[in-house]
């Protein structure tokens, strides 16, 4: 009896739920997408990267050149929500699939710096969270 690739082996302790709908994400490979969806399926929640994506699209689809602080404060719907959604999916990828989800993180992070304002206090950014919850937005 010929004998199995150990990941063969591997790639059979998991399989996608069926009855779970999910969103595609764009401008990432099939490789990365599953990946995603393991991540997903294991530690947060189905369509959490698509979420957090569309969250971005929304906010830079804003006119102007600044974003605008929304008029009411709403947790976890804000964009560094959704950037602090992606890092934790990030942490948990392969090298090959967090370096493609990577290149488009890379170009959310150049938009959302170039829409924010630096924030004239300086904030400790290891006790806010990421560098993206030390940037202002116009009121």
């Amino acid at each position: 009896m010929p004998r199995r690739r150990p990941k063969a082996v591997r790639d059979e302790w998991w399989r996608p739920r069926r009855h779970v709908v999910v969103r595609r994400i764009r401008g990432i490979s099939a490789r990365t997408r599953a990946a995603v969806r393991r991540v997903e399926d294991e530690r947060m929640w189905p369509g959490a990267v698509a979420d957090a994506l569309a969250r971005f699209e929304g906010a830079f689809g804003q006119p102007g050149r600044y974003l605008n602080a929304p008029t009411v404060w709403q947790p976890g719907l804000e964009v560094e929500y959704a950037r602090d959604d992606l890092e934790e999916l990030m942490l948990h990828l392969p090298r090959g699939a967090r370096r493609d989800l990577g290149r488009l993180v890379a170009r959310i992070d150049d938009e959302f710096e170039r829409r924010t304002l630096p924030n004239p206090w300086p904030v400790n950014a290891s006790t806010v969270g990421g560098w993206w919850w030390s940037r202002i937005r116009e009121h």
